[in-house]
Order: structure tokens, then sequence, then C-alpha cells
């Protein structure tokens, strides 16, 4: 299960960008080459999250998909695997121009708790 890897690493960025503050929300943008499956990615987050700042946030996920360019003719493909081949010139060695991302796109803090007298 890679997405445990994955969810340690955007906690970390939680964390740091979050500053002590109680998370409600996360929201990344996944490659679509990581092959992320939205259940596995929800149970890897509420693991490493026990316990922090984000213990009880949900993690939202905007999947992007495999995008390629043509080398030679510019065409661009969009799919859900690599790209090898120009579907327009038959060319090799495709561009990827997207779908390997993770982005900490934005973090939704919970309401502050304010102290008597602070």
């Amino acid at each position: 299960m890679h997405e445990v890897g994955l969810c340690e690493a955007i906690l970390d960025a939680v964390e740091r960008r979050a500053a002590g503050r109680p998370v409600r929300a996360v929201k990344v943008r996944v490659g679509a080459l990581h092959r992320v499956v939205d259940s596995a990615m929800d149970s890897a987050f509420a693991m490493v999250a026990t316990g922090t700042v984000a213990e009880h946030a949900r993690i939202d996920l905007v999947v992007i998909p495999v995008r390629c360019r043509c080398p030679e003719c510019g065409a661009q493909t969009e799919a859900e695997e690599m790209v090898a081949v120009c579907p327009r010139c038959g060319a090799t060695g495709m561009e990827l121009l997207s779908g390997d991302e993770l982005l900490l796109e934005s973090i939704t803090l919970a309401p502050g708790r304010h102290e008597e007298g602070a």
C-alpha cells in the first residue's frame, strides 16, 4: 500500500503549514500515474494523521490525467496511462506533461479556539 508513503509526505507538508492549528480538510492533486485508490488513501491518511493536527481531517483528491506531447508533431494526448507512441504521427519518445504530480493544493483549518483573556 504505497498510499501510506504518499500520506506521510502530505502530512509533513500539512503540519508545516498548519503551524499547530487543527486541520479539518486537506486537498491534494495527484497524478493518475500514482495509481492512488481513494479508499486506501483515506485509510492511510487517517492512520498517519493519528495524534497530529490533522487527526480528524478528511483528505480530498483531485486526480490529474496523464497528458503527453509528441516531440515530432506537437500533438497532445490525454490518457490514463503513459503514451509511448503518438496516435497522430506514430513517433516515439512522448514527453510527459502531467500525470505524475503530488501537490498539496490546500488545507482547511478547523475553527480556532480562543483562550479567555487572550
